[in-house]
């Protein structure tokens, strides 16, 4: 499949570059997609959640009232749970939330998600660039010129531009990483994915395996 190269002012440059259709043009799996961003979500979530249980709430464990003939709900002590300042039954505990998935699932959820980005007409490449020092004012511009700045954008660079990631850093809906750092997650959580012409290779090599 071939795409039009772009240059940083949005005009076509004459050349284009051939995006493989292993990677690009695959019939998306949407479940794998789903599991891939789903453990991505979860491997972010910390999980020091934690409440106390009965045996864990400070209090007398003497026992308040008799057994039997009291006419409500049995009683051991004031840290039972029906009780106002008594535990908490089942409450949640520390825990990981991470899960495991395998290599070809999630290699499959990436060119899946890319496939879903060609399909909709969201993917454009564009010559390499880079700037002399960080300039968000510049970044800005590149995103004018391809019609990107009100849009969440995701660029993808063939290897780590400092000045262009720090460009970037300071605008909400654009974001900047090298194609060895791509997750299924971060290409579907965008509007607009763009990829420099040195990224493609690294993809196509990445996903290849």
């Amino acid at each position: 499949m071939e795409v039009k190269v772009l240059d940083i002012n949005g005009k076509e440059t004459g050349r284009t570059v051939q995006l493989a259709d292993s990677v690009f043009a695959i019939e998306p799996n949407k479940h794998a997609v789903y599991l891939d961003v789903k453990q991505y979500l979860a491997n972010q979530r910390q999980g020091t959640h934690k409440a106390k249980e009965r045996s864990e709430v400070a209090g007398s464990t003497r026992k308040i009232k008799k057994q039997k003939g009291t006419g409500t709900a049995r009683a051991g002590s004031a840290k039972n749970p029906l009780f106002k300042g008594g535990g908490t039954v089942f409450g949640p505990r520390p825990r990981s939330y991470s899960f495991k998935l395998n290599k070809s699932l999630k290699r499959l959820a990436r060119k899946s998600a890319f496939s879903l980005k060609v399909k909709d007409a969201s993917l454009m490449v564009v010559e390499d660039f880079g700037f002399d020092v960080p300039n968000t004012k510049n970044f800005i511009n590149v995103l004018k010129a391809l019609g990107l700045e009100n849009k969440k954008s995701l660029l993808v660079l063939g290897e780590s531009n400092k000045n262009v990631y720090l460009s970037s850093r300071n605008l909400q809906r654009a974001s900047v990483v090298t194609s060895s750092e791509l997750s299924t997650y971060g290409i579907m959580n965008n509007n607009a994915l763009v990829l420099t012409e040195g990224s493609i290779a690294g993809i196509v090599d990445n996903l290849s395996k």
